[in-house]
């Protein structure tokens, strides 16, 4: 009975063998005891930052760093902090500084004035490279920074229009009615809405066929010269986005015109019909308007990633010299989202870098026909 007994206690504790706990060996090795305590440390900092009803909230560290946070707020200058202004600015800060600066909300004339009414159609046959959106945004800049402006839509498709947020669909009153029907502009200009001293004379699809009836009429090349001079409101600029083309309303525009503003997108293609558009403008010079001149070169859609641009704008700068704008106005899809909300990029997004492109260009054009002086 007894070897029984003890056969099965002795079964039942080799099936559950007791655990005895060995008391923990202390160490006098210094590389374990600082391995211990940085887990010991790390794990309090763990506990110590609870998520609790107001958010969480953040302990001080203890351990071997305390000491760095010791050392390091040590380390910060005392003193008085420096003013605002003698810190680095936040992007975000920046941007709301160009913004003020070219939405001017105070009205004041920051730009000058020129001594007399400058008439510049913005021209290119190539289609693209930024004659609509350059007249437009150099247009809104000079007139929120104190010049009377007035774009005439010279384009059947209407984009000026579209992106001064001006109506212009058949029944609307518009340039067609100007050209063919000898209406005064002062009927047809609409003031754009948000934007003081400023005027839009709209285009409507009636204008793709005026080409056809005006070469039956009697001087055919002067109408809009004769539309404007009949404006009764005084202007500073007056801006015609021409056509992506060279035939009659082109002409027209450059027969009202004293200036030629003509933009280059930074790639090959817009310098192959460059050489025309020069010898159409020496051609409108030599027998209707010996006044007419290229005056202004604006490079557009400029992306510095690429060689090509910077070769375009050398080769532009080296033929054109200061003809050419310092403003060079980069790819920006600011630029390109505006129209679809009715708006020019300097109201759209007065802070991204296309709107402050073309403040800098609008304002060398002011600067540079405030230094004209009596000059026509």
């Amino acid at each position: 009975m007894l070897d029984a007994a003890q056969a099965a206690g002795k079964s039942s504790h080799e099936a559950a063998p007791l655990r005895v706990d060995k008391p923990r060996r202390e160490t006098t090795d210094p590389g374990e005891r600082e391995m211990r305590q940085i887990y010991t440390d790390d794990e309090s900092e763990r506990r110590a930052s609870r998520v609790g009803p107001g958010g969480v909230y953040p302990q001080s560290r203890g351990g071997r760093h305390a000491n760095e946070e010791k050392a390091a707020a040590a380390a910060l200058p005392s003193g008085p902090r420096k003013p605002a202004e003698e810190e680095d600015d936040l992007p975000l800060a920046l941007e709301a500084k160009r913004a003020v600066k070219v939405l001017n909300p105070g009205g004041d004339v920051l730009m000058p004035r020129p001594p007399h009414c400058r008439i510049i159609a913005v021209a290119n046959q190539k289609g693209g490279v930024g004659k609509t959106t350059s007249a437009v945004n150099l247009a809104v800049s000079l007139a929120l920074h104190g010049n009377r402006v007035m774009v005439i839509d010279l384009d059947p498709q209407g984009n000026a229009s579209t992106g001064l947020g001006v109506e212009h669909h058949t029944e609307v009153p518009s340039i067609y009615d100007s050209l063919i029907e000898s209406v005064p502009l002062n009927e047809v200009a609409a003031s754009v809405e948000g934007i003081p001293n400023l005027w839009c004379v709209p285009a409507t699809i009636d204008l793709a066929g005026s080409e056809v009836e005006l070469v039956s009429m009697v001087a055919r090349e002067s109408r809009l010269r004769m539309a404007i001079e009949g404006f009764e409101q005084e202007l500073d600029y007056v801006f015609i986005d021409c056509p992506p083309s060279l035939g009659l309303l082109t002409v027209n525009a450059m027969v009202a015109a004293a200036e030629v503003l003509i933009p280059i997108q930074c790639e090959y293609y817009a310098l192959e019909g460059l050489g025309q558009l020069l010898r159409n403008i020496e051609l409108v010079k030599a027998h209707l308007n010996p006044h007419l001149r290229v005056s202004t070169i604006l490079l557009t859609m400029y992306d510095s990633r690429t060689k090509l641009a910077d070769q375009v704008e050398q080769e532009v700068r080296g033929h054109f010299g200061d003809t050419v704008l310092k403003s060079v106005v980069p790819r920006n899809v600011r630029v390109s989202e505006a129209p679809g909300y009715g708006q020019s990029v300097m109201t759209y997004d007065p802070g991204s870098r296309g709107a402050t492109s073309y403040f800098e260009a609008a304002e060398e054009i002011a600067v540079r026909g405030a230094a004209m002086g009596g000059e026509r």
